[in-house]
């Protein structure tokens, strides 16, 4: 059996307006469109899902129309649950405001995802070579430490995957390396890099972060239309990517992690998991909704189509006879 994709964070509901701009403190403006779509955690595990991984959602989920809407993002994908929904509490939202540059601004509830124990995460029971995905967003309050706890436990050779988020950076140096010495890989994108360790450049920044997390780590650091860096095996290695005009770019990093995930889950190496990742993260910014990665079939045409046109000669204009 491949090893699965199992995450812990948090599933929650976005509730998705378009507008012109943010508005001004104590202001108002009107949105476009007004879209709930299952978000969180959800986007990777879908993402994974559509790359032919096999997931598995170890975190909270409530009673609720919320937590309907999660249930059926899940389900429709084949995404397995671990544990049954909290009893009388909703799974909470994240209100996202999408601008005309597809820059997206957040504010988020908290509610029964945040619910976990460690008996809870151990339902999604994993094996050997299981990549576990911890974000830090469940690295402050009531998640972390039932999270912390479950970690401790965790054997050695279950993988675990680390998207920091923007969160990270401000949780005690303490704890920031607790939760680093447990880590096999940092997937991020280069400002939660930068954050860690003061560098603005990916390839600097990667193998920095790849010397604080478990020896023989893996560091991924993405800056979306840039591509992203693989520091693996003590080789950093730049990987293309491939610039799009966006449309929504949330859930886009997501996306990226999720492919980049089940890639690897598939056998494949960290570069051409990356690559395909990068191809995912290209794709997805072209389409509205968090949770709206392609599928396998969908990255294997772009690359191709990729390839094609790098492959074509630049034609030179013929001089003009005198």
């Amino acid at each position: 059996m491949s090893p699965r994709v199992i995450h812990t964070a948090q599933a929650l509901v976005d509730e998705v307006v378009q507008v012109p701009e943010l508005p001004r403190r104590g202001g108002n403006v009107m949105a476009s469109e007004h879209v709930l779509y299952a978000g969180g955690a959800v986007n990777i595990l879908i993402a994974a899902a559509r790359s032919g991984a096999d997931c598995v959602h170890a975190g909270a989920h409530g009673i609720g129309p919320n937590g309907d809407i999660v249930r059926a993002a899940l389900a429709a994908e084949g995404i397995a649950l671990a544990s049954a929904p909290i009893a009388e509490l909703d799974t909470g939202v994240c209100f996202v405001m999408i601008e005309p540059t597809a820059e997206r601004t957040f504010v988020t509830t908290q509610g029964a995802e945040r619910r976990i124990t460690p008996e809870s995460l151990a339902q999604s029971h994993p094996q050997s070579g299981d990549l576990v995905c911890i974000s830090g967003f469940s690295l402050v309050g009531r998640t972390r430490d039932p999270l912390l706890t479950w970690l401790d436990d965790l054997p050695a050779d279950v993988v675990v995957v680390l998207d920091p988020g923007t969160t990270f950076a401000d949780v005690p140096d303490d704890l920031q390396q607790r939760v680093l010495g447990r880590v096999d890989v940092w997937t991020s994108n280069l400002d939660e890099a930068r954050s860690l360790t003061g560098q603005s450049r990916m390839a600097v920044a990667a193998p920095l972060v790849a010397a604080r997390i478990r020896p023989g780590g893996v560091a991924i650091v993405r800056d979306g239309p840039n591509g992203c860096v693989v520091h693996a095996d003590a080789t950093t290695t730049p990987v293309p990517g491939y610039p799009r005009t966006p449309v929504d770019t949330n859930g886009a990093g997501d996306t990226h992690t999720g492919v980049l995930l089940a890639c690897r889950a598939a056998g494949d190496g960290w570069v051409e998991s990356a690559r395909r990742a990068n191809a995912a993260g290209a794709i997805k910014v072209t389409r509205r909704g968090p949770a709206s990665s392609p599928n396998a079939a969908e990255i294997d045409a772009f690359l191709a189509v990729e390839r094609a046109e790098s492959a074509t000669p630049a034609r030179v204009p013929t001089p003009t006879a005198r």
